[in-house]
């Protein structure tokens, strides 16, 4: 399973969390590849464009774009595709270092989510605290 890293977060966490995903892959018998949206898809892609492709992948998406939630057709357009996604709030103001920490702190629930619930699915991940908001569950 691929999981993308939006390009609205810096593109070297990809690099940095595909290699440091390795032994937890061996350990949890897994096979989570961690690679940027801009670098498979290129700088600049429409959300129309990555998530159906993404989705086909059956890929999960890691971004801080909120609105990819809030306008209906990009939602209905992850739903269809069957694209897991987390968005990271809270940290539009973040520094490069609070950003990279944060991730590493929700790592382990992030896996935990892809392990057990499948796609399509949205969380909302806070920045401060420790819990995951189910976005698609009614």
């Amino acid at each position: 399973m691929i999981i993308y890293i939006d390009e609205n977060l810096p593109p070297q966490l990809a690099e940095g969390l595909n290699k440091l995903q390795e032994p937890l892959n061996i350990r949890n018998r897994t096979d989570y590849q961690v690679k940027s949206i801009q670098s498979v898809f290129g700088k600049g892609v429409k959300d129309e464009v990555w998530i159906p492709k993404a989705g086909h992948e059956h890929s999960i998406a890691i971004t801080r774009d909120y609105k990819i939630q809030t306008m209906r057709h990009q939602r209905k357009l992850c739903e269809e595709n069957g694209l897991g996604i987390f968005f990271f709030t809270g940290i539009a103001n973040g520094t490069y270092w609070q950003i990279v920490k944060t991730l590493i702190d929700k790592w382990v629930e992030i896996n935990k989510n892809i392990s057990e619930i499948k796609p399509p699915f949205s969380f909302r991940v806070p920045m401060r605290g420790s819990k995951f908001e189910r976005l698609d569950k009614d």
